[in-house]
């Protein structure tokens, strides 16, 4: 007798994220060895004390983590591929449940911080992450015109590293 499967939605009474991530996934163990919380201090001066909450910090750079390793050129082309994947929400400590931020919130974001902001960040994680110095800053920065500069340091080498 033929199969046929019927799919009926259903919403989930129990689901951890957590649990359906493989232990040996690029961004599982990216998530256990990179810590950003030292973000927070350092861009404090571009914020006010007063107005609307923004989108974290850490949240944000691990998008543009994200979007570089993937060689994702657009904002909007960034958060369509990230809502498809479970492994990078658990990366950004989203749950499946959350909406991810708006492309044009990513684009303003960026647009505010300095370029010195973004080299020192990927500077420090990479170097972090590859154990050892990168020929030049500029090969690892977010580049301000939509990533086109040739990168040197891929996302294979990282999974190698990790």
């Amino acid at each position: 007798m033929q199969g046929k499967k019927d799919y009926q939605e259903k919403p989930f009474s129990h689901f951890q994220l957590s649990e359906r991530i493989p232990k040996n996934n690029f961004y599982r163990r990216l998530k256990g060895v990179l810590n950003l919380n030292f973000l927070y201090k350092q861009t404090k001066d571009y914020y006010f004390e007063s107005g609307q909450k923004s989108i974290d910090l850490v949240v944000f750079f691990k998008l543009c983590l994200v979007g570089y390793l993937e060689n994702l050129i657009s904002d909007l082309k960034l958060i369509a591929h990230c809502s498809m994947r479970l492994d990078i929400f658990y990366f950004i400590r989203y749950d499946i449940d959350e909406e991810l931020p708006w492309h044009c919130t990513i684009n303003r974001t960026r647009q505010l911080f300095s370029e010195s902001v973004f080299e020192e960040v990927f500077t420090m994680d990479l170097l972090y992450l590859t154990g050892h110095r990168v020929k030049s800053v500029l090969v690892i920065k977010i580049n301000f015109e939509k990533c086109q500069e040739k990168k040197e340091i891929t996302l294979q080498s990282l999974r190698k590293k990790l």
